[in-house]
């Protein structure tokens, strides 16, 4: 669920600096698993009262509201020049307005479990694309075996050994179209609007700004208002946008600057874990054997798939 701009490089904290205690970090990583896990069950609740373009508006809207928040509080500017916003344009859509949607949408037919473990292969096609698209991301046996075992894993998720019997097509594609739309937006990032100068804070803050936009443009043309307010699902779209879409960007950060990118996005493989969880206990969704063994699989695969080559091999 991640709504970062840049390829992140904070500087992670000096090894003499004792001014927060170790386990901070941990915490923060806790919670950030916690808050993307829920987020799955937050959009099944959300559409049950309001279409999936208005949950997707909510949700960016009252996340636009906290970096809104912390940009005047650490008195920082949006970014500027045109090229820039055009640019950051692109990646909203890619990042934010796209995949939110399609998530929103798959959940009306999917279980939030299935949803959040589709969320799980982000890596999965980030590394298949990144073999075509990034000539520096060199392919090794170990990734192209994690691509194949975290693609079994889906299969296995799906039951594809039952012809995927009971299983919702098209809510599915939409959830795995949303997980593909991620590493698709952090390529196009990656070569376009790296190195801007400016903050990651500011950036992902106009990012969401004109993802928010674009909902507010495209929600009245397919919805219409509600005819009365649903106050449980609208507390979970706040909720989904405060701390899902706002809060956790600005826990990211902080752990990015910390411990590094590479520990910060261990968070991934725990996302599907907290979802299927939430999903049973709180929704009382079914869990045939298939899901949580191929959630594992596909964990593993992913895992694999970010395994860097050592200097000098091939």
């Amino acid at each position: 669920m991640s709504t970062v701009t840049t390829a992140t490089t904070g500087e992670p904290t000096l090894a003499g600096d004792r001014s927060r205690p170790r386990l901070d970090w941990r915490l923060r990583f806790g919670a950030l698993s916690l808050i993307w896990g829920f987020s799955f069950l937050l959009i099944k609740v959300g559409t049950a009262g309001y279409a999936p373009f208005q949950v997707t508006l909510g949700r960016l809207v009252f996340g636009t509201a906290v970096l809104a928040a912390a940009l005047a509080w650490k008195r920082e500017r949006l970014p500027r020049g045109a090229r820039t916003w055009g640019r950051l344009a692109v990646a909203a859509f890619l990042l934010n307005a796209l995949p939110f949607s399609l998530f929103a949408y798959s959940e009306l037919t999917i279980p939030s479990t299935l949803a959040g473990i589709c969320n799980a292969t982000s890596p999965l096609w980030g590394m298949a694309l990144s073999l075509v698209a990034l000539s520096e991301d060199r392919p090794t046996r170990i990734r192209f075996a994690g691509l194949g075992l975290g693609f079994l894993g889906v299969l296995t998720v799906l039951g594809a050994w039952q012809g995927f019997h009971g299983l919702d097509v098209r809510g599915t594609v939409m959830a795995l179209l949303a997980s593909l739309s991620y590493p698709i937006g952090w390529i196009y990032v990656r070569r376009t609007l790296a190195g801007t100068g400016n903050s990651h804070l500011s950036m992902t803050g106009a990012q969401l700004l004109l993802a928010t936009v674009q909902l507010a443009v495209v929600t009245p043309l397919f919805t219409s208002f509600p005819a009365h307010v649903s106050w449980l699902p609208l507390l979970a779209i706040a909720a989904l946008g405060a701390l899902g879409t706002g809060l956790a960007v600005l826990i990211q950060y902080g752990l990015v600057a910390e411990v590094g990118p590479t520990t910060a996005q261990m968070v991934t493989y725990f996302i599907p874990v907290i979802a299927t969880a939430a999903g049973v206990a709180v929704l009382g969704e079914s869990l045939r054997w298939s899901t949580p063994v191929g959630a594992v699989v596909v964990l593993a695969g992913a895992a694999l798939t970010q395994v860097r080559p050592r200097s000098g091999s091939a």
